[in-house]
């Protein structure tokens, strides 16, 4: 395998990576190219590794947005989304050794942040049959340490539901995946009404054959 160049100086000493991360055997990687030319490690993991995001909108980005991506995966949204911004931050409790290593192969200014949303507290989290105990923090610790959110990507198997309405208030645009029981909790019904009164969106539902739980997904713009 080539290797794979160092974009640490995009990374300020907040970000730089932690050990609860699982780690990985480069020794045992490979590197695909997908059609529209990102590349991602090929490497035996106990989790999916997602590298397409076909249902998200993301080619509004503008040059100067602050965009966060909560839950990054290995990079499938946030790479791509470097194309359009400088400033873009991943949040990734599970994947982000391989996520990290996405980021310099693709040498794109993409800034992680290990954790997950949530309020505060280290937590249990569990993707496949990976588990880890993350810090995670509320979506407005996590706006102050990007230093701002114009767009917001949120995929987080239903912790989207504790996030404070009032932590949107500056944000221009959402792209986020919505879950029911059993992946998540119980909805809370002011984060839609708070999206209801102050954005333009749509819900494109999951059909049938989609994964139980999954209600769909949420594309939202911003009233002017």
């Amino acid at each position: 395998m080539p290797p794979i160049p160092d974009n640490s100086h995009h990374i300020p000493a907040l970000f730089q990576e932690h050990k609860s991360y699982p780690s990985i055997n480069l020794s045992r990687s490979s590197i695909r190219v997908t059609r529209d030319g990102i590349k991602f490690l090929t490497i035996p993991t106990r989790f999916r590794q997602i590298t397409e995001v076909p249902d998200y909108s993301y080619n509004d980005i503008k040059k100067e947005d602050i965009v966060i991506d909560i839950g990054a995966n290995v990079g499938a949204f946030c790479i791509r989304a470097a194309r359009y911004s400088d400033h873009i931050f991943a949040v990734e409790p599970v994947a982000g050794a391989i996520l990290r290593e996405n980021i310099r192969l693709n040498d794109v200014p993409v800034q992680v942040i290990e954790g997950a949303l949530g309020d505060g507290s280290p937590h249990r989290v569990s993707w496949d049959d990976c588990t880890v105990i993350a810090p995670t923090f509320p979506l407005k610790k996590i706006i102050a340490m990007a230093g701002g959110c114009d767009f917001l990507k949120c995929d987080c198997e239903g912790a989207e539901w504790l996030i404070n309405p009032g932590d949107l208030k500056d944000i221009r645009r959402i792209e986020m995946e919505l879950h029911l029981p059993p992946i998540g909790g119980r909805p809370a019904p002011e984060l839609l009404d708070y999206i209801s009164r102050h954005f333009i969106f749509e819900i494109n539902r999951v059909p049938a054959h989609g994964p139980l739980g999954l209600f769909g997904f949420l594309h939202a713009t911003r009233k002017r």
